[in-house]
This record gives structure tokens, sequence and C-alpha cells, in this order.
């Protein structure tokens, strides 16, 4: 899939701060199922916009904006041919052995309720990637549809109310697939889907000895397609975050995103936008 995305992040302040001061995770990098063709971040103020890799290997800019100013625009913009890989990555920047996945991080972590019941819906499966895809079934069943409003609260609690959002889905999974021996990490990017605007999405990749490292969604109950856009990963939904901010006074932050995106699949060109 030819995939031609923008997608605005815009920043309104009910008080103008002196400083704002970004992290961004927001730049795709080439691996087995991606080509990026091209990229490009853009601002609507003043700044110098610098580049460089967080532990993970991830592509990261970082800013900083003197103030006082009462919008902040980041526009992201670019062109990528994606490919069906059935959930498999190969070929992406890999930093650390894989004993470090099975580490837990506090929203990642599984209580004795999930343990158990990770162990319970893969018993029946004898090899690791069996085991996953049983997991990613019994959560979908057991989960229900994602929770779009639903708060960040981390694996265990969000499990005990059996309502989740996408994040914290893939949180449960990878508490799951650790607690039966699988690496796991939270993989944040964008979702594109023909007949609607692109959002930023997250899932799960465990690692298996005989593939590497494979995708699960537990909203889709799916391993990710040529329509999902792998930006960056990390332990969890924090490391992985797509902006990190940090201001010195100013007021409420209202985070507003207007995503537009054509996709091309089989000859054929769709688009949608989103105001």
């Amino acid at each position: 899939m030819h995939i031609r995305i923008r997608h605005d992040i815009i920043h309104s302040y009910a008080e103008p701060p002196k400083a704002a001061n970004r992290k961004l995770l927001l730049t795709p990098r080439n691996y087995q199922g991606q080509h990026v063709q091209n990229w490009r971040i853009d601002l609507d103020h003043n700044c110098r916009l610098r580049q460089g890799e967080d532990a993970f290997g991830n592509v990261q800019h970082c800013y900083s904006v003197d103030g006082p100013f009462d919008r902040l625009v980041v526009s992201i913009e670019g062109e990528v041919d994606t490919f069906d890989t059935a959930g498999v990555v190969k070929g992406a920047v890999e930093r650390f052995p894989m004993a470090l996945y099975l580490r837990d991080t506090p929203l990642g972590a599984a209580d004795p309720e999930l343990r158990a019941y990770a162990q319970e819906a893969s018993a029946h499966e004898a090899e690791l990637l069996s085991k996953l895809h049983a997991l990613l079934g019994a959560l979908h069943d057991d989960l229900g549809p994602v929770r779009e409003d639903a708060p960040v609260e981390g694996a265990a609690a969000a499990f005990a109310r059996r309502s989740a959002g996408t994040a914290d889905q893939a949180h449960i999974f990878i508490a799951c697939a650790r607690e039966i021996g699988a690496p796991a990490r939270f993989v944040s990017g964008f979702l594109c889907v023909d007949d609607a605007a692109p959002i930023l999405h997250g899932w799960a990749e465990a690692y298996v000895d005989t593939l590497g490292w494979v995708g699960f969604d537990v909203g889709a109950c799916s391993s990710p397609a040529e329509n999902y856009l792998r930006i960056a990963a990390a332990l969890d939904s924090q490391g992985a975050a797509p902006l990190k901010s940090a201001q010195a006074g100013g007021g409420e932050v209202v985070e507003t995103h207007k995503p537009m995106i054509a996709a091309r699949r089989q000859g054929q060109t769709q688009s949608q936008s989103q105001s």
C-alpha cells in the first residue's frame, strides 16, 4: 500500500506559557514491512528541531519554543510504502537483548488474576506462536470493543474492569505474553483505514524464536497488515508515546488532531479528511 499522510497536532493553551519543550516520536523507519519515501515535521513557530535517536533506536525530534503563545501546531507529512508481512517485523533497529522485554513496567505488569488468565488462556497450545494467538483471541472476546475514551490505567487495572482503550489492550497482551515467557513490547504508529481518517494507534509485539518479532492488535483480533504504519517501539506506551511535553507557566492544554490520508491499493485511490 502506498500511504500518503498529513497529520496536524494542535496545542491550544488556556493561558499562554512562557516556554514549551517537546519530544516527538513521530517519524517512521525503514524495515522489511515499510519503506519511507519522504517524511517531514514542521512547526508554526520559529525554533530549532533537533533529530536524534532514543535508547530503543526510534527516531526522535526535540524542540523548545519561547512564549508567550496561545497555540502551537506540529505538522507531519510524508509518503510510505507498506507491505503485508503477516505481522512479522524484520530489519528494524534493535538495541537490546530479548531479555529486556521480559521486564515489567508499571503499565505492563500483571497481577495474580492476569497471570492466571494468561496461563489458562494459552494452556491448550504447545507452540509459543499458537499460545500468543490463543491469548489474542481470548482477550479480544473478553475485553470487548475498544473503549475510545478510556484513560491509560495499566494492564492489571484495565483487565480488572474488562474494559480498555487501545493502549491498555496492548498492555494487557504484553503482560500476558511475558507471563508465558515471550518477550513483548508496545508499538505506536498510525492505523490507516480506507474509509476513515488515519488515527494514532498502539499495538503489541511479541518475540518468537522461529519468526522474530510478531505484531498483535487485540482490538482487531489480528496481526498488523499493510494499513499499519509503524513508528516507535518501547517497553510500554509511555516509552513509545508520540509526544511528550513540558511547559513553563500557562494553563490547561487542549490537544487536537487533524489527520488526512490518501491510500492507494491495487490501483485505486481513496482519500478522507477530518476537521
